[in-house]
């Protein structure tokens, strides 16, 4: 028989099944009301039975035609279970709590283009499928997006740059393109012929700040970019600049549909360079979402 220390407490101690049998047989005075009430058949329940009192080394249950009843150890033991069935119980209700919690928030970090015109609609549907969530976003530049990620102080992210940030998975939700914009008054809405990429990445243009996805694909794209006219930290900023007449800016065909349709702002057509990019949503490497955040990357590709 073996000792008090050998082996794991898993390999000594029957497992909650068995223990849940046990008091179930206790309860009812027969093996069959106890299988029936657990969703077992009577053999499956006398051989877990049986297996237990092998691995105690005692007799816990007497079987008659009139039925069950535990032995003298097997009362001893039942009241034993009881207590571990009871602790277990208690952890199950412990361990639901903190997934209550877990999934009545959801800390969202995404890049300025997808906070200001994505994830509105996104948040808008997930709040008819969890309206008890509380969702938190934090927008910033892609690489504030990671750093936020990998901290722990988001669940999940979307960027819009031209690579995934080291440490991250991704996936792609949607496509995007980023277009030339310039007020009426410009010079360069009156063009006949498309902006060839060498003047564009010679002139001075408003640009979002080191960092941002948008600047990274457009520098990518030109292979370098002249020193900003003005440098903005948020997309609304750079088109408000934009629009004033400031300069001209490149922009996310998202951001500027409804400004183009009013005759704010004006395409300015470019050959030799295309500006078009993935947006996708991130997460920690080996740390797929869940709860709330797997239902929020759900919409993003609905």
């Amino acid at each position: 028989m073996p000792t008090a220390g050998a082996g794991s407490l898993g390999h000594r101690v029957p497992d909650l099944g068995a223990l849940e049998l046990l008091l179930a047989v206790a309860r009812l005075g027969s093996l069959g009301g106890a299988a029936r009430e657990l969703g077992i058949t009577q053999p499956a329940a006398s051989s877990r039975i049986r297996s237990m009192e092998r691995q105690l080394g005692v007799a816990l249950v007497d079987r008659s035609p009139r039925g069950s009843r535990l032995t003298d150890a097997g009362a001893l033991v039942t009241d034993w279970a009881r207590r571990i069935v009871e602790a277990a119980e208690a952890f199950d209700v412990g361990a639901q709590a903190l997934r209550d919690r877990r999934d009545s928030r959801l800390r969202v970090a995404a890049s300025m283009t997808i906070a200001e015109y994505l994830l509105p609609g996104w948040l808008l549907a997930l709040r008819a499928q969890r309206p008890d969530t509380a969702v938190s976003l934090h927008a910033g530049n892609s690489t504030v997006v990671a750093e936020r990620l990998l901290s722990d102080e988001a669940d999940l992210g979307f960027v819009e740059g031209l690579s995934v940030p080291t440490g991250l998975d991704s996936v792609v939700i949607a496509h995007d393109r980023l277009i030339v914009v310039t007020a009426p008054g410009h010079p360069w809405a009156r063009r006949r012929r498309p902006l060839a990429a060498g003047e564009l990445a010679s002139t001075p243009l408003i640009l979002r700040e080191k960092g941002s996805g948008t600047r990274q694909v457009l520098d990518a794209a030109l292979g370098g970019l002249a020193r900003p006219l003005i440098e903005l930290s948020s997309t609304t900023a750079v088109k408000a600049a934009a629009v004033s007449g400031a300069g001209p800016s490149v922009l996310s065909e998202l951001a500027v549909g409804e400004e183009l349709a009013m005759r704010r702002l004006v395409s300015v057509p470019v050959e030799g360079v295309a500006l078009a990019r993935d947006l996708r949503a991130v997460w920690p490497t080996g740390h797929r979402p869940t709860g709330p955040a797997r239902d929020l990357l759900s919409l993003t590709r609905g």
